[in-house]
């Protein structure tokens, strides 16, 4: 069963967030999105890659390489599926997390952390 989910923070202003996600999309301050897209606290980066998790490029991991974040929460669509392990290789040496999720816990982590003022980016993957 998909459902819709707002989500609420308090004490945010100014930060990019997400306030809502259901099947297929994404609401960043209450803008739909049903895109691949990078969030970072911000700037949002719509036009990241068209790929999947399957068909990920090293080209779409030097991006999320080059944010300069702490932190980067790979969403997976509706299910936590894992990229080939040499895209996810460089990013230990680099001294940046890349943690892998699903959509929905990958947004949810994302409010968390940005409210916090960590420096995280969220990469989303639609199914």
């Amino acid at each position: 069963m998909h459902r819709k989910v707002k989500l609420h923070l308090s004490n945010t202003a100014g930060l990019n967030l997400f306030t809502a996600y259901g099947d297929g999309y994404v609401a960043v301050n209450h803008q739909k999105h049903e895109k691949n897209l990078i969030l970072l606290p911000e700037s949002l980066i719509e036009a990241w890659t068209t790929a999947s998790v399957d068909t990920l490029q090293e080209s779409d991991m030097q991006q999320l390489l080059g944010l300069g974040v702490e932190v980067i929460l790979l969403g997976t669509g509706r299910r936590l599926r894992f990229p080939a392990g040499p895209l996810m290789r460089p990013f230990a040496p680099a001294g940046i997390g890349l943690e892998v999720m699903d959509l929905q816990a990958a947004c949810r982590t994302y409010n968390i952390l940005a409210a916090e003022g960590r420096k995280v980016a969220a990469a989303l993957l639609f199914d």
